[in-house]
């Protein structure tokens, strides 16, 4: 007997077996959750994609599973969504009444950018399944003003922006010279483009931090999964060089840089090996230092030895 996959998908005897498979699973999972809430934990990262893709793919699984899902944190607690919600609401809400969910995809590559959250008061979830990019979509449309934001996407001072911005006090020619005085010493990676923005930090922050735009990045992730968007995964990857200006480095290089010419900036930079360590160090930090500039890093790190 031959009967074609989208015959079958179209019939309503199907759909309806389908429909009720669907609910007995879910009225199963619901069952465990409450009569023994520990055991479902010690299964939930078993069980978790296949939840996550009935509530991508079936709106009553969604209705239904939202009661039980879980969220892990990167101390391993669960939570479901309406416990994480109480959880954060009251530290984690922007200057728009946006409740903000803080995410790690890698536990050791991001360490730093959680650390620093928590330093904060914030508290991170882990999502590192495969599905958790467009799950996390789903819940940005199902729950109201929620945004998921990935812990390194932004630097922890601006993640959840509290108030409007500090006012950078530099004038036009002053972030020009620095601009140029970045972009000569950053290195050309393949596919990467990097831009350099000013930022307000406190002077003891880093001088220069590295992130990735969130909604960029995501797309690109969401890209390898879906054949019609493919054409993000063809666009370069965009990152941002945040240089902290209150920093008494990057004081330094403004007084420094200040009226040269551009020609004399670039060779300035070139020579100032203070410099090329600091961005080396970002970039060390974000993993994405390696071949010969790694090389020349250590080197340095040798001779000041």
């Amino acid at each position: 007997l031959n009967v074609s996959r989208s015959y079958l998908q179209s019939d309503s005897n199907v759909k309806k077996i389908s429909s009720h498979i669907t609910k007995k699973v879910s009225d199963k999972l619901n069952e465990i959750f409450k009569n023994d809430r520990s055991q479902f934990e010690e299964k939930w990262d078993s069980l978790k994609m296949f939840v996550e893709y009935g509530m991508l793919t079936e709106e009553k699984f969604y209705d239904r599973a939202a009661k039980y899902c879980l969220l892990k944190n990167t101390d391993d607690k669960y939570f479901t969504l309406d416990e994480y919600k109480s959880l954060i609401e009251s530290n984690q809400k922007d200057k728009n009444d946006t409740l903000i969910y803080l995410y790690a995809s890698n536990k050791v590559d991001q360490f730093a950018p959680i650390d620093e959250a928590k330093q904060k008061g914030y508290d991170v979830l882990l999502l590192d399944g495969p599905l958790d990019v467009h799950w996390i979509g789903l819940l940005e449309q199902k729950i109201e003003k929620t945004r998921f934001i990935r812990v390194d996407s932004e630097t922890i001072d601006h993640i959840i922006e509290k108030d409007d911005n500090s006012s950078i006090d530099l004038s036009d020619s002053q972030k020009e010279a620095l601009n140029e005085a970045f972009t000569s010493q950053i290195p050309k990676l393949d596919k990467t483009n990097f831009t350099v923005e000013f930022k307000t930090l406190d002077e003891t922050a880093r001088p220069v931090q590295i992130t990735q735009n969130e909604f960029s990045r995501r797309m690109k992730e969401m890209s390898a999964m879906q054949q019609g968007m493919a054409m993000y995964g063809e666009m370069p990857d965009m990152y941002q060089v945040i240089v902290n200006v209150n920093h008494p480095f990057v004081k330094q290089l403004v007084t420094e840089t200040e009226g040269k010419e551009k020609d004399s900036i670039a060779t300035y930079a070139e020579e100032n090996s203070k410099l090329k360590q600091v961005i080396d160090l970002a970039l060390l930090s974000s993993g994405m230092l390696r071949g010969e500039e790694l090389n020349n890093f250590v080197k340095r790190g040798f001779e000041t030895i």
